[in-house]
């Protein structure tokens, strides 16, 4: 059984569709990519999984429907969000973004804690009274994702994570998702550049004019 399904995904912005009738899947353990070109889809879709936008469809975290639940409450059943721009709390320090996002361990599943956190991404260890504001892109990028983990996810929803970035962060992300998957953390991952993923995905997708097919 999939930990995260989706059926006949429709969803768009006001009268603008841009998903039509998607399909897929992401197992326990799976790294899955979702890849294709810059508009095609990728952002929205994770967008309307999350239920931050209007959509229609089938969508099931584990047992649970996801169609009428609002963001935060998908949120609390162990769905982690990275968004694109990370959304980090730029006026907060490393240590008070990661406070923010910490929740109880899971049942059966790896627990995350500063510790851990610090050995997935080491630079951020060595600022954690620094202002997210006076960070540079790569450091927020993995600070948003730490603070993803803090909430002691069941799977990860991960948005472009080696956009914009210098080719050094961008091997610092693959070795971080690379862990994300020993440690048996479910990600489906967003991503333009099909080779930053490729190596670690277990199967891939690829969006085309807001429709998916399996790579």
């Amino acid at each position: 059984m999939a930990l995260l399904e989706v059926r006949g995904l429709s969803a768009g912005y006001g009268r603008a569709r841009v998903l039509f009738d998607v399909e897929l899947e992401l197992g326990a353990g799976e790294v899955v990519m979702l890849t294709g070109r810059n508009g095609a889809g990728k952002s929205t879709t994770l967008k309307a999984i999350m239920g931050l936008i209007a959509r229609e469809g089938d969508l099931r975290f584990g047992a649970t429907p996801l169609g009428r639940l609002e963001a935060f409450e998908i949120a609390r059943l162990g769905l982690g969000y990275v968004p694109e721009d990370r959304r980090i709390f730029t006026a907060l320090t490393v240590a008070e973004n990661l406070q923010v996002g910490r929740r109880a361990p899971r049942p059966g599943l790896p627990a995350w804690d500063e510790a851990r956190v610090f050995a997935l991404f080491a630079p951020l260890a060595a600022m954690k009274e620094r202002p997210g504001a006076r960070m540079s892109g790569g450091e927020q990028k993995m600070l948003a994702i730490a603070r993803t983990l803090m909430g002691n996810p069941r799977a990860v929803l991960l948005d472009e994570p080696s956009e914009g970035l210098a080719p050094l962060v961008v091997r610092q992300m693959a070795a971080a998702l690379a862990e994300l998957k020993r440690a048996g953390v479910s990600v489906l991952v967003c991503e333009q550049n099909a080779q930053f993923a490729a190596r670690l995905a277990d199967r891939a997708y690829v969006i085309e004019r807001g429709t998916v097919r399996p790579a």
